[in-house]
């Protein structure tokens, strides 16, 4: 008689997470988005930054322009730069990659729910930490507390369901990671105007309102977080879709082989994954944080029916008025982001991860290099939906890769090399941002007219996304002396596993699953916040034309 899985086990080990008979499979992609649609916040902090900017002057900031960045951190008289507030983002994605690279493999022994456990606590932690700054009117306490713990956070929280995924869906890889990493992009759309309600809610005539939304929405990210986190099931080894067997003609790109974790980094693939991924967020990251500024410089008075009003020539009033529209295209960007995760990551089980990113980089560079064509010729339509493509494209990178890496490497410690893989983000997260911030400005202190300061920029970028069109080009498979023997595979997987579970592949009574009430119950709980989210994005992006 078979042991039961998970006897004598803890309740968050990974023993305790492996489903039996009965489980619906598409119970998974919902616990990860519970997880994703939370940490995916941080892409929408900046909608504290002009709150807390003026957190001690209220109506108007108490500056103090003398003030260096160490001063800043520990005033209490004078109010935040939003400047230095933005070097948020940077601690957010630098702190995201490395701790996705360094606890990685302990995921991969641990499995998602300690993880998905861990996460929470990290970046609910950092938000009530970051509250405490605010509080207190203490810079280094909000760095310290969403920054790096919450950051922390981020890059267990990221990575948790990855493996998890890939494991459940060996038929539609692309579209699992896909579903999953939608959420990240997500977030933001839930989370930012969310905050904003929070904020009018809780403001009084001596507070902004921020530190109690901060509280708020560790709350309700507590509560989501944790539903994902113990609804997180592993299959059983050697589990497999009733009726779904490997392709008898598999793909050269496809390998039926594992890569240990210890020498995936020894192989020109992982570094030539690492260079594509690096390129394509670059890319697109850099246009992310001008995405606003840019339409604004560029199309100016056109975007109020004043064609030919050049930016500097427009009153306080009409500059306020299209930074509203622009904060539409920001918005518009976001949802492409998101929706480009599931449909590019989708596409790719059907023409493959190598292809796919083929068609992110070849038309890419084209994008890039019609862009100042169509701000010469004045197309708004134009100029906003090669945009729209672009940001589709570079999340559709970020949930391709995962598949991408286990079609290289095999599925058994792809969430660890997709961790490893993620520091490329935290490079871009730093590359990106410098290219387009400083090239505007070496543009603007040149005297170059505002709607053609992002010329130069959008052929660097094309520069970019060619080396990485040249490193997706060279990657071929694995060579075979980096293979796991299948004996080494079936003693890791023999940890947590049950005699019955090892003795051949099945389906061990899971099957595929289907949409049953309980998996439709689940879904509705993340897909209407989402359906919210995207119905107030529409709304402010509707502005634009």
């Amino acid at each position: 008689m078979s042991a039961t899985p998970g006897a004598g086990a803890g309740f968050l080990d990974r023993e305790r997470t492996i489903a039996t008979a009965g489980f619906n499979r598409w119970l998974v992609p919902p616990a990860a988005l519970c997880i994703h649609l939370c940490i995916g916040m941080a892409y929408g902090f900046s909608v504290f930054w002009l709150p807390l900017s003026r957190a001690l002057g209220i109506d108007a900031p108490k500056t103090c322009p003398d003030m260096s960045l160490l001063q800043e951190l520990f005033t209490t008289t004078c109010d935040w730069r939003v400047a230095s507030m933005g070097w948020m983002y940077t601690l957010f994605f630098v702190l995201l990659g490395v701790s996705a690279a360094i606890w990685g493999g302990w995921l991969e022994r641990s499995g998602p729910r300690k993880a998905g456990f861990v996460a929470a606590l990290c970046w609910v932690g950092g938000l009530l930490i970051g509250a405490l700054g605010i509080y207190l009117h203490q810079l280094w306490l909000l760095w310290l507390g969403c920054g790096v713990i919450g950051g922390i956070g981020l890059g267990i929280g990221y990575i948790s369901p990855v493996s998890t995924l890939v494991k459940w869906f060996p038929d539609r890889r692309g579209m699992a990671t896909g579903m999953a990493i939608m959420g990240f992009g997500g977030g933001a759309m839930i989370g930012a105007p969310l905050a904003d309600l929070l904020m009018n809610y809780f403001e009084t005539p001596n507070s902004v309102g921020a530190w109690q939304t901060f509280v708020a929405l560790a709350a309700i990210y507590v509560g989501f977080m944790m539903i994902g986190t113990f609804r997180y099931r592993i299959p059983p080894a050697g589990w497999r879709p009733d009726g779904w067997t490997p392709s008898g003609k598999a793909s050269a790109m496809i390998s039926q082989h594992n890569v240990h974790l210890n020498d995936a980094h020894k192989t020109s693939q992982f570094w030539m994954i690492w260079i594509v991924l690096c390129m394509n967020v670059s890319a697109g990251i850099g246009v992310i944080g001008m995405a606003s500024p840019m339409l604004q410089e560029i199309f100016a008075g056109s975007l109020i029916d004043q064609p030919g009003v050049k930016f500097n020539a427009l009153s306080t009033e009409q500059q306020a008025a299209i930074a509203v529209i622009a904060a539409g295209f920001t918005g518009l960007l976001s949802l492409f982001n998101i929706g480009g995760r599931f449909f590019w990551a989708s596409l790719s089980d059907y023409i493959g991860r190598k292809n796919t990113y083929y068609a992110f980089f070849i038309l890419g560079i084209a994008l890039y290099a019609l862009a100042p064509s169509f701000a010469n010729m004045g197309s708004i339509l134009l100029f906003v939906g090669a945009f729209c493509i672009i940001l589709s494209m570079y999340g559709g990178g970020f949930a391709t890769v995962p598949a991408y890496l286990a079609d290289m490497f095999g599925t058994q410690f792809v969430g660890a090399i997709h961790g490893r893989v993620l520091t490329a983000w935290s490079t871009a997260g730093i590359i990106g941002p410098v290219v387009v911030n400083y090239i505007r400005e070496a543009q603007l202190a040149a005297g170059v007219p505002r709607d053609h300061l992002y010329n130069t920029t959008m052929y660097i970028l094309c520069a970019m996304l060619v080396i990485g069109l040249i490193c997706n080009a060279m990657i071929r498979p694995v060579d075979p002396k980096w293979h796991m023997s299948a004996e080494a595979v079936a003693k890791l997987q023999a940890a947590g596993a049950n005699s019955a579970a090892m003795s051949q592949p099945g389906s061990f009574g899971i099957g595929k699953g289907g949409l049953d009430v309980q998996a439709a119950l689940f879904w509705a709980l993340v897909g209407i916040p989402l359906a919210w989210g995207v119905w107030k994005t529409l709304q402010s992006a509707v502005r634009i034309f």
